[in-house]
């Protein structure tokens, strides 16, 4: 019996301690110091590749740098293109708000005091213009600022550049209600000469080792990438100062992750292209190159990628590109959550409202776990009858441990008794719990979502902690439906206090999860009640030990 509670009190503490980790995220951006000059990562893959820090005429450009900026406006973007480049350099999501009732809009992408978070695509090789031997392009474009209008279903954004006999334009094309963007390059060779140019596309992030940790250990926010062999890795920034990324894939993507929120470029599915990354000045780079194109004279192209910036969506990200669904992280037990997170979501559907979805799933998945949950209370009930008996045997044979063990055994069988009956069935449930906490972990749909009264964001903790006050007092009531065999006063007294400590540790918790964890104690006491009552009724089970 000790064993059994034991093991429970591992897990529910280890599940806590996950979801503490994970619910840490600062997913406000934060204010860092002002870049300092660090010398290159080792390796040059990737040195005819230009970042906005390394631009020899920045310095020039400064007093005209606002008259650059292109502003585009849209149903689910507010975003800023620099003309040196062509750069997107700013970008808002007003259907997300920062800080739930103030109204301002999430800033993904920034470039302000000493921190950048920038996308930038271009065109490398012998003639491009983005080549490390030049300086970044101008382009030209016919206004500042641009509208999806009201009613139009699509917004694009022109930007003109000639280099060397190219004409080069630079098209964004913004889609209604979409975070990805269309980005295209039509260039026309207007010389007598072939012209040779590859098509790149990556993200600048400041480094800042620090941001996004937990009171434990820090929670991960950097790069990933995907190859058609591997559909989803991990790239942390520290990965990127030991060593660059260097992989050859057909298609294939590159993003930076942050909670709930991911930018992403797709490059042509079709290409064979190379994704890199390098750290230079304090910034972390992810990206991929395709191949050199050559244009014959009077020959025009069509280079095209895809550029992503939004909420990790993961029917929206799964079009896009294979595995950059796999953003949103569900770790290990992917394959156990994603189905959970479409039942989620298909309740919500009838529902609407994330709160009772998140009742409803809980009693499907505890309804459906009832056989083993049966199993897992009856064992443990008949071994805290065999109590008396087994405390018999040691007694007997206290100091004879080799005639112990075949005496439990042959008690065990007699009374027809699994020591292990209660510890197997939890174990097995174990990871169907641990995926459902990742989806309420993971689901940018829950991020400010209404439940009822007082709860009005699923995502934060509960303003009067009435939830992690009622989960104790559940906690504590099933405590006191499976009283411990356990004879230690030690022991007993942190046993005790056990409710306290996690109505404590559950403060901080996103109510949501709180929410979760009340309901599935007090669907636990009614099954409890219900298999014990079952049990008395054929003279199984005592109330007392």
């Amino acid at each position: 019996m000790e064993s059994q509670r034991s093991l429970l009190v591992i897990g529910l503490a280890l599940v806590s301690f996950l979801l503490w980790q994970q619910w840490n995220i600062d997913t406000a951006p934060k204010p860092v110091t002002p870049l300092t000059q660090n010398s290159d990562s080792t390796g040059s893959s990737s040195a005819d590749l230009q970042l906005t820090t390394a631009d020899a005429e920045q310095s020039v450009a400064t007093v005209a740098a606002a008259a650059r900026t292109i502003t585009v406006s849209t149903d689910v973007f507010n975003l800023r293109i620099d003309s040196r480049g062509g750069d997107i350099v700013g970008l808002e999501l007003p259907a997300f708000e920062l800080n739930k009732g103030e109204g301002d809009a999430y800033p993904l992408m920034r470039k302000l005091n000493g921190f950048e978070y920038v996308a930038q695509s271009g065109l490398i090789g012998r003639d491009g213009p983005d080549d490390s031997r030049n300086p970044r392009p101008v382009y030209t474009a016919e206004k500042s600022s641009y509208a999806l209008s009201s009613g139009a279903t699509e917004l694009v954004v022109p930007l003109l550049f000639n280099h060397n006999g190219l004409q080069i334009e630079k098209r964004f094309t913004f889609v209604a209600g979409q975070y990805d963007v269309r980005v295209e390059y039509f260039i026309k060779n207007q010389s007598t000469e072939v012209k040779t140019v590859q098509p790149y596309q990556h993200m600048v992030q400041t480094i800042d080792n620090g941001e996004g940790s937990s009171m434990m250990m820090p929670i991960y926010r950097g790069a990933a990438f995907g190859t058609s062999s591997e559909r989803y890795n991990k790239y942390a920034f520290d990965d990127m100062q030991e060593k660059n990324l260097l992989e050859a894939t057909t298609g294939g993507w590159v993003a930076m992750l942050e909670h709930y929120f991911v930018s992403a470029w797709v490059p042509d599915a079709q290409t064979d292209n190379q994704l890199y990354s390098l750290v230079r000045n304090g910034q972390g780079v992810i990206g991929a190159k395709g191949p050199a194109v050559n244009i014959e004279p009077g020959a025009e192209i069509t280079l095209t990628s895809t550029f992503y910036a939004g909420p990790k969506d993961q029917d929206s990200l799964a079009k896009i590109a294979n595995g950059l669904d796999l953003t949103v992280d569900y770790g290990f037990l992917w394959f156990i959550s994603q189905p959970l997170f479409w039942l989620l979501t298909t309740i919500q559907g009838f529902v609407v409202n994330w709160g009772v979805a998140i009742i409803c799933i809980t009693l499907i998945v505890k309804g459906a776990m009832y056989p083993l949950t049966k199993v897992q209370y009856e064992s443990m009930a008949k071994m805290r009858n065999l109590k008396p008996k087994i405390d018999e045997l040691q007694a007997r044979y206290k100091e004879d441990r080799q005639k112990m063990g075949p005496a439990m055994m042959e008690l065990y069988r007699k009374e027809k008794v699994n020591p292990m009956g209660g510890c197997l069935p939890m174990i097995i449930q174990m990871p169907i719990f641990l995926a459902l906490y990742w989806v309420f972990v993971e689901s940018v749909e829950l991020r400010h979502a209404p439940f009822m009264l007082w709860i009005n964001d699923l995502s934060a903790q509960d303003p009067y902690y009435v939830l992690p006050v009622l989960f104790g007092l559940s906690m504590f009531l099933m405590q006191k439906l499976t009283p411990m065999q356990v004879t230690d006063p030690m022991q007993q007294k942190i046993m005790m206090w056990m409710p306290v400590a996690f109505s404590v540790f559950f403060l901080w918790f996103p109510s949501g999860l709180v929410l979760y964890w009340f309901v599935s104690n007090l669907i636990s006491l009614a099954q409890m009640l219900y298999i014990y009552k079952g049990m008395e009724k054929k003279g199984l089970h005592t109330k007392k030990a």
